[in-house]
């Protein structure tokens, strides 16, 4: 492995396509506080869909950080919760969200500005 982010198979691009997916590191984020049901994950985060939600509990599953726990009886109760590997994403996240934070209300000032500059027609 190479530590040039640039070339496909460096690790630092894993991570970045990991959390390039807007809904992958929110989901983290909901299930840092312990396990939760679907529908107790989209009420919390709200604005996703059960389609995108399954979706993206399957993507975070297959690269290790989340884990399924189905429970029997009547009807059948899943839950998912995190990994140890997807509770050492919970800091860089928490990084992210706090620049994002900081700096939102210029990035999108700059957003706008482009906007206006490229008379882009209002929503």
């Amino acid at each position: 492995m190479t530590t040039n982010a640039f070339l496909a198979d460096c690790r630092a691009r894993l991570a970045f396509d990991l959390l390039s997916n807007t809904w992958n590191a929110v989901v983290l984020w909901a299930l840092r506080d312990g396990p939760r049901r679907p529908v107790e994950l989209r009420e919390q985060i709200g604005g996703i869909s059960s389609k995108v939600l399954t979706e993206t509990l399957r993507r975070l599953q297959s690269n290790g950080l989340v884990d399924r726990q189905a429970h029997p009886g009547a009807p059948p109760r899943v839950e998912y919760r995190l990994t140890a590997l997807g509770r050492t994403l919970l800091v860089p996240i928490d990084v992210v969200g706090a620049w994002a934070f900081e700096h939102g209300d210029e990035v999108l000032a700059a957003q706008e500005a482009q906007c206006t500059a490229a008379q882009c027609p209002s929503e």
